[in-house]
Protein backbone atom coordinates (compact mmCIF):
# COMPACT_ATOMS: atom_id res chain seq x y z
CA UNK A 1 0.00 0.00 0.00
CA UNK A 2 1.17 3.52 -0.76
CA UNK A 3 3.52 2.67 -3.61
CA UNK A 4 4.51 5.81 -5.47
CA UNK A 5 2.18 6.48 -8.38
CA UNK A 6 -0.76 4.35 -7.19
CA UNK A 7 -4.23 5.83 -6.72
CA UNK A 8 -4.71 7.60 -3.39
CA UNK A 9 -7.80 8.96 -1.62
CA UNK A 10 -7.68 11.79 0.91
CA UNK A 11 -10.86 11.42 2.94
CA UNK A 12 -12.65 14.20 4.76
CA UNK A 13 -14.05 13.32 8.19
CA UNK A 14 -16.98 15.47 9.36
CA UNK A 15 -20.01 14.95 7.16
CA UNK A 16 -18.18 12.42 5.00
CA UNK A 17 -16.84 9.37 6.83
CA UNK A 18 -18.39 10.60 10.09
CA UNK A 19 -22.14 11.20 9.85
CA UNK A 20 -22.42 14.06 12.33
CA UNK A 21 -25.07 16.33 10.80
CA UNK A 22 -27.21 16.25 13.94
CA UNK A 23 -24.26 17.22 16.13
CA UNK A 24 -23.30 20.04 13.75
CA UNK A 25 -26.81 21.52 13.76
CA UNK A 26 -27.18 21.16 17.51
CA UNK A 27 -23.84 22.87 18.14
CA UNK A 28 -24.52 25.60 15.57
CA UNK A 29 -27.87 26.44 17.13
CA UNK A 30 -26.30 26.47 20.59
CA UNK A 31 -23.76 29.01 19.31
CA UNK A 32 -26.53 31.10 17.76
CA UNK A 33 -28.48 31.09 21.01
CA UNK A 34 -25.54 32.80 22.73
CA UNK A 35 -26.20 35.85 20.52
CA UNK A 36 -29.97 35.59 20.73
CA UNK A 37 -30.29 34.32 17.14
CA UNK A 38 -33.06 32.04 15.93
CA UNK A 39 -32.18 28.38 15.32
CA UNK A 40 -31.74 27.11 11.77
CA UNK A 41 -32.72 23.86 10.06
CA UNK A 42 -30.40 21.36 8.41
CA UNK A 43 -31.72 22.48 5.02
CA UNK A 44 -30.83 26.10 5.77
CA UNK A 45 -27.40 25.08 6.97
CA UNK A 46 -26.70 22.98 3.88
CA UNK A 47 -27.81 25.72 1.50
CA UNK A 48 -25.73 28.48 3.12
CA UNK A 49 -22.66 26.83 4.65
CA UNK A 50 -19.27 28.05 3.42
CA UNK A 51 -15.74 28.73 4.60
CA UNK A 52 -14.25 30.68 6.15
CA UNK A 53 -16.93 30.03 8.75
CA UNK A 54 -17.41 33.71 9.74
CA UNK A 55 -18.68 34.24 6.16
CA UNK A 56 -21.28 31.54 6.82
CA UNK A 57 -22.43 33.45 9.87
CA UNK A 58 -22.56 36.62 7.77
CA UNK A 59 -24.93 34.90 5.35
CA UNK A 60 -27.19 33.99 8.24
CA UNK A 61 -27.19 37.17 10.33
CA UNK A 62 -26.50 39.76 7.66
CA UNK A 63 -23.09 40.85 8.94
CA UNK A 64 -19.75 39.42 9.95
CA UNK A 65 -19.56 38.59 13.66
CA UNK A 66 -17.22 40.75 15.68
CA UNK A 67 -14.00 39.15 16.92
CA UNK A 68 -15.54 38.79 20.38
CA UNK A 69 -18.72 37.24 18.95
CA UNK A 70 -16.73 34.83 16.80
CA UNK A 71 -14.61 33.72 19.74
CA UNK A 72 -17.72 33.18 21.85
CA UNK A 73 -19.65 31.31 19.14
CA UNK A 74 -16.68 29.16 18.18
CA UNK A 75 -16.09 28.13 21.79
CA UNK A 76 -19.76 27.32 22.37
CA UNK A 77 -19.94 25.38 19.11
CA UNK A 78 -17.01 23.12 19.99
CA UNK A 79 -18.24 22.48 23.54
CA UNK A 80 -21.69 21.47 22.35
CA UNK A 81 -20.33 19.50 19.40
CA UNK A 82 -18.15 17.40 21.72
CA UNK A 83 -21.27 16.57 23.75
CA UNK A 84 -23.46 15.72 20.74
CA UNK A 85 -20.90 13.77 18.71
CA UNK A 86 -21.01 10.73 21.02
CA UNK A 87 -24.34 9.77 19.46
CA UNK A 88 -22.97 9.92 15.90
CA UNK A 89 -21.65 7.01 13.87
CA UNK A 90 -19.69 6.35 10.71
CA UNK A 91 -21.56 6.90 7.47
CA UNK A 92 -23.26 3.73 6.29
CA UNK A 93 -20.82 1.46 4.45
CA UNK A 94 -17.78 3.58 5.26
CA UNK A 95 -15.79 0.88 7.04
CA UNK A 96 -16.32 -1.62 4.23
CA UNK A 97 -15.26 0.91 1.60
CA UNK A 98 -12.09 1.78 3.52
CA UNK A 99 -11.21 -1.90 3.85
CA UNK A 100 -11.98 -2.57 0.19
CA UNK A 101 -9.84 0.29 -1.11
CA UNK A 102 -6.97 -0.82 1.08
CA UNK A 103 -7.26 -4.50 0.11
CA UNK A 104 -7.19 -3.48 -3.57
CA UNK A 105 -3.66 -2.19 -2.98
CA UNK A 106 -4.46 1.51 -2.95
CA UNK A 107 -3.55 4.00 -0.24
CA UNK A 108 -5.73 6.45 1.65
CA UNK A 109 -5.34 9.11 4.27
CA UNK A 110 -7.56 11.35 6.36
CA UNK A 111 -7.45 15.15 6.53
CA UNK A 112 -9.97 17.01 8.63
CA UNK A 113 -10.52 20.54 9.84
CA UNK A 114 -11.58 19.03 13.16
CA UNK A 115 -8.90 19.60 15.80
CA UNK A 116 -6.10 17.03 15.58
CA UNK A 117 -6.04 16.17 19.29
CA UNK A 118 -9.76 15.38 19.21
CA UNK A 119 -9.77 13.69 15.80
CA UNK A 120 -7.15 11.00 16.38
CA UNK A 121 -8.79 9.27 19.39
CA UNK A 122 -12.19 9.51 17.68
CA UNK A 123 -10.91 7.75 14.55
CA UNK A 124 -9.07 5.21 16.70
CA UNK A 125 -12.23 4.54 18.68
CA UNK A 126 -14.06 3.44 15.54
CA UNK A 127 -11.29 0.92 14.81
CA UNK A 128 -10.44 2.31 11.36
CA UNK A 129 -7.10 4.01 11.97
CA UNK A 130 -5.14 1.15 10.36
CA UNK A 131 -6.77 1.83 6.98
CA UNK A 132 -4.97 5.19 6.68
CA UNK A 133 -1.32 5.87 6.01
CA UNK A 134 -1.74 9.27 7.70
CA UNK A 135 -4.38 11.01 9.83
CA UNK A 136 -4.23 14.79 10.17
CA UNK A 137 -6.61 17.12 11.93
CA UNK A 138 -6.53 20.88 12.05
CA UNK A 139 -3.77 22.60 13.95
CA UNK A 140 -4.14 26.28 14.78
CA UNK A 141 -7.30 28.42 14.80
CA UNK A 142 -10.60 27.06 13.49
CA UNK A 143 -12.74 28.57 10.77
CA UNK A 144 -10.30 28.75 7.83
CA UNK A 145 -9.82 26.90 4.56
CA UNK A 146 -8.43 23.40 4.13
CA UNK A 147 -6.06 24.35 1.29
CA UNK A 148 -2.92 25.07 3.32
CA UNK A 149 -3.54 22.01 5.47
CA UNK A 150 -3.81 19.94 2.29
CA UNK A 151 -0.40 21.21 1.17
CA UNK A 152 1.21 20.04 4.40
CA UNK A 153 -0.69 16.75 4.33
CA UNK A 154 0.49 15.79 0.86
CA UNK A 155 4.01 17.04 1.49
CA UNK A 156 4.19 14.58 4.37
CA UNK A 157 3.11 11.81 1.97
CA UNK A 158 5.34 12.87 -0.92
CA UNK A 159 7.44 9.69 -0.80
CA UNK A 160 4.44 7.52 -1.69
CA UNK A 161 1.65 9.73 -3.06
CA UNK A 162 1.43 11.77 -6.25
CA UNK A 163 -1.10 14.66 -6.29
CA UNK A 164 -1.99 13.86 -9.92
CA UNK A 165 -3.29 10.44 -8.84
CA UNK A 166 -4.90 11.70 -5.63
CA UNK A 167 -8.64 12.19 -5.20
CA UNK A 168 -10.11 14.16 -2.30
CA UNK A 169 -13.51 12.88 -1.15
CA UNK A 170 -15.45 15.35 0.95
CA UNK A 171 -18.83 16.96 1.53
CA UNK A 172 -17.91 20.63 1.14
CA UNK A 173 -16.94 22.95 -1.67
CA UNK A 174 -13.78 23.72 0.28
CA UNK A 175 -12.64 20.12 -0.21
CA UNK A 176 -12.64 20.67 -3.97
CA UNK A 177 -10.86 24.02 -3.55
CA UNK A 178 -8.16 22.34 -1.46
CA UNK A 179 -7.78 19.54 -4.01
CA UNK A 180 -7.40 22.00 -6.86
CA UNK A 181 -4.85 23.98 -4.84
CA UNK A 182 -2.48 21.00 -4.72
CA UNK A 183 -3.16 19.59 -8.18
CA UNK A 184 -5.41 16.74 -7.02
CA UNK A 185 -8.93 15.79 -8.13
CA UNK A 186 -12.08 15.81 -6.04
CA UNK A 187 -15.40 14.03 -5.65
CA UNK A 188 -18.08 15.67 -3.50
CA UNK A 189 -20.65 13.76 -1.45
CA UNK A 190 -24.15 15.15 -0.85
CA UNK A 191 -24.73 13.61 2.58
CA UNK A 192 -22.96 16.25 4.63
CA UNK A 193 -22.72 20.02 4.98
CA UNK A 194 -23.69 21.20 1.46
CA UNK A 195 -26.78 20.82 -0.67
CA UNK A 196 -26.39 19.14 -4.05
CA UNK A 197 -27.13 22.44 -5.80
CA UNK A 198 -24.29 24.23 -4.03
CA UNK A 199 -21.86 21.36 -4.65
CA UNK A 200 -22.68 21.21 -8.35
CA UNK A 201 -21.54 24.82 -8.72
CA UNK A 202 -17.96 23.73 -7.98
CA UNK A 203 -17.51 21.83 -11.24
CA UNK A 204 -16.36 18.43 -9.94
CA UNK A 205 -18.24 15.09 -9.78
CA UNK A 206 -21.05 15.07 -7.20
CA UNK A 207 -22.44 11.79 -5.82
CA UNK A 208 -25.07 10.70 -3.32
CA UNK A 209 -23.27 7.77 -1.66
CA UNK A 210 -19.75 7.04 -0.50
CA UNK A 211 -19.77 3.90 -2.64
CA UNK A 212 -20.34 6.09 -5.70
CA UNK A 213 -17.59 8.43 -4.49
CA UNK A 214 -15.06 5.60 -4.34
CA UNK A 215 -16.12 4.30 -7.74
CA UNK A 216 -15.70 7.77 -9.21
CA UNK A 217 -12.32 8.18 -7.47
CA UNK A 218 -11.17 4.92 -9.00
CA UNK A 219 -12.20 6.15 -12.43
CA UNK A 220 -10.64 9.62 -12.34
CA UNK A 221 -7.42 8.64 -10.56
CA UNK A 222 -6.18 6.83 -13.67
Amino acid sequence: MGMHGSAHIVWDWNGTLFHDNDAIIGATNAAFAELGLAPITLEQYRSLYCVPVPKFYERLIGRLPTDAEWELMDGVFHRHYARHRVRCRLTEGAEELLAGWRSAGHSQSLLSMYGHEDLVPLVRGFGIEAHFIRVDGRTGPSGGSKAEHMVRHLEALAASVRPARTVVIGDAADDAVAARYVGAKAVLYTGGSHSRASLEEVGVPVVDTLADAVAEARRIAQ
